[in-house]
């Protein structure tokens, strides 16, 4: 947890329900230990974020109402610029343009990067930069696309979004579900397959056999 978090996340209202089911103390003495860290992102932080494949965002809309929108792509397309800043390439959608209209209402955003396997998750405080036709955008394309630039193509790319971290916190692993993407089951999956191939050739040479 950095030392912000509390300070944005903990309102009057949430320090009453903590007091109401008995958490406060815990957490008064946590923001005591806090005050001589630091907002920015560590090096368990950044290797974190550079690790993930999706990201959920939460904005709010003119109406008050909270909006949620996920955005994936190949591990490490989220960007960590410097340990205040990360950023990434924004994509075509499906051209609904609810958070980019939420972000001109109000820059703040939460993030979940989730780590389903590893039942762990980041939350990310922070305010978004938003570069589309200004003289930045087309430097920030190049700058953002993934290591491998053919899997986001300059094409596909609308916007820059720049998230300039103001606070963070780790959640405990309690009630996350294991879920696990076909890339990390391949290499459980490998020793399956490959007997699954020896199966089959040894069966393939029985059926010679049985009929020449």
């Amino acid at each position: 947890m950095s030392r912000s978090f509390p300070e944005l996340a903990f309102t009057p209202l949430v320090k009453q329900q903590q007091e109401l089911h008995n958490s406060r103390r815990q957490y008064a003495r946590m923001e005591q230990a806090l005050q001589t860290s630091t907002n920015a992102l560590g090096p368990n932080e950044q290797g974190f974020i550079r690790l993930r494949d999706s990201f959920y965002m939460a904005s709010v809309s003119e109406t008050g109402w909270p909006y949620i929108q996920h955005r994936g792509g190949p591990a490490g397309f989220v960007h960590v610029i410097d340990p205040t800043l990360i950023g990434f390439a924004d994509l075509r959608g499906n051209k609904q343009y609810i958070s980019l209209g939420n972000l001109q209402h109000d820059a703040r955003v939460a993030l979940f990067f989730m780590d389903y396997p590893n039942q762990t998750r980041l939350k990310i405080l922070g305010r978004v930069e938003i570069h589309e036709n200004d003289a930045q955008a087309p430097a920030l394309f190049e700058s953002l696309r993934p290591a491998d630039p053919s899997a986001v193509p300059l094409k596909d790319i609308e916007r820059a979004m720049l998230i300039h971290v103001e606070a963070f916190d780790w959640n405990c692993p309690q009630h996350i579900t294991p879920r696990y993407t076909i890339e990390e089951l391949k290499p459980s999956l490998a020793p399956l397959r490959e007997r699954l191939a020896t199966l089959e050739a040894e069966n393939a040479k029985l059926r010679a056999k049985l009929n020449p």
